[in-house]
């Protein structure tokens, strides 16, 4: 690590050892006894300034405590036909591990439709992966591995990707994406889009210019299903359903005897050892809170930064689709079409 990013730490530290004991408690909770680790995250996602690094982890902490967070995984989605209806309309699995140990989730962005629940229980469910995945897998892997392993790795599906639904879903999608950039900052080591249509291609020649290079260099965007590139960092077992051929991306219905081999089903194996740890952990929990009962797990979301980047990103991108769907003839299809950041 060099001088300046160790320096950055210790006076991150030390602000953190001025906080109150409930602050402290919480962040010993959260960084699952990696507090440097932990520390350089947040430092990493605002740009090594220690002031906002520190703010930022304040109020990720708040956040945290505020909103139980730490209890959320023993509160599972009841009862379990809801818990299938958001994982049918919420395509996001865990599908493996790459050759270097790191877990690998799939993520159906053009199929997800989010419209069997109410939004809480879409946040809910992917607190609730977020969560898992720090407290569970990455341990685990960390061991078996015998090195710290703190992130994963994201393929997005882009097959069924469509204009409208780009704006239909904005709310949900921004709710979700403001939760991971300000709580769960640098968990994702490589983003590996797959299946991405032309509409997709042509805004990312737009925006890729707008990313920072830290962001940049996470994004790979493959040919078609992206099989051959996955399957240098991957066994074939760990390869996403969506990757293993051309044209079996997530719009392809999975049967009752191929289900176990979807990672976005409620029959998948992760989502059935997740689901079971968190209905032992709320067996566990009922002699000391009330019942579990059927009911979204509400957690409040903070509002995104009206003056990042990520507004001029937005914009971008609207103006993008507005041009393609104009030289294409489908204007009238996007029509009021607005990505906005609310």
């Amino acid at each position: 690590m060099e001088q300046a990013a160790e320096e950055a730490i210790q006076k991150l530290s030390a602000l953190i050892d001025q906080a109150d004991a409930t602050l402290k408690s919480e962040f010993e909770i959260m960084h699952q006894g990696y507090p440097t680790e932990t520390m350089a995250r947040f430092l990493k996602a605002r740009d090594w300034n220690v002031d906002r690094a520190h703010k930022m982890l304040l109020d990720c902490l708040n956040w945290r405590i505020e909103n139980d967070i730490d209890d959320i995984l023993s509160k599972p989605i009841v009862p379990t036909d809801l818990f299938r209806s958001v994982r049918e309309s919420q395509l996001y699995g865990m599908s493996g591990f790459s050759k270097d140990g790191i877990p690998v989730f799939a993520l159906g962005v053009g199929r997800s439709s989010y419209d069997k629940a109410s939004v809480h229980y879409y946040v809910q469910s992917h607190i609730q992966i977020n969560e898992y995945r720090d407290r569970v897998v990455l341990p685990a892997a960390s061991k078996k591995h015998g090195r710290p392993i703190h992130a994963c790795i994201k393929v997005l599906d882009m097959t069924g990707l469509r204009l409208t639904a780009l704006s239909q879903m904005k709310q949900i999608l921004t709710t979700i994406s403001t939760v991971d950039d300000l709580n769960y900052p640098e968990k994702t080591e490589t983003y590996y889009i797959v299946n991405a249509p032309y509409v997709f291609s042509a805004c990312w020649r737009v925006v890729k210019p707008l990313l920072q290079e830290r962001t940049r260099k996470k994004v790979q965007v493959l040919n078609g299903c992206g099989r051959d590139e996955l399957l240098k960092i991957m066994d074939p077992s760990s390869l996403p359903h969506v990757c293993r051929k051309e044209g079996s991306g997530s719009s392809r219905r999975s049967t009752n005897s191929d289900s176990v081999d979807d990672c976005y089903s409620a029959e998948h194996w992760f989502h059935q050892e997740m689901y079971n740890y968190m209905k032992q952990q709320s067996e566990a929990t009922e002699d000391t809170v009330a019942p579990i009962k059927q009911g979204s797990f509400h957690v409040a979301v903070p509002e995104p930064n009206p003056e990042g980047s990520k507004v001029k990103i937005v914009k971008t991108i609207e103006a993008e689709v507005h041009k393609i769907a104009d030289q294409n003839g489908l204007e009238d299809s996007v029509k009021g079409l607005e990505l906005n950041n609310q």
